[in-house]
């Protein structure tokens, strides 16, 4: 990826989403990661269902503009 792709890239992401950052104990990453590919998921769409369904959204984002 050339640095022009990867600049407007991170534009986008930048005013497309919001970041957050957590911090685990070291070796948890790992356990974490394993479950994920268990699953058929990313590390990231992993911990947001987590996060979604510990907050009661589980139907959240709704599809098809409902």
């Amino acid at each position: 990826m050339s640095k022009t792709s990867a600049s407007v890239k991170n534009r986008y992401a930048a005013k497309a989403y919001d970041r957050i950052v957590i911090i685990v104990p070291k070796g948890q990453k790992a356990v974490i990661n394993a479950a994920a590919q268990e699953v058929g998921e990313s590390v990231n769409m992993y911990t947001q269902k987590a996060l979604l369904a510990r907050m009661g959204l589980t139907d959240w984002p709704k599809k098809d503009g409902e």
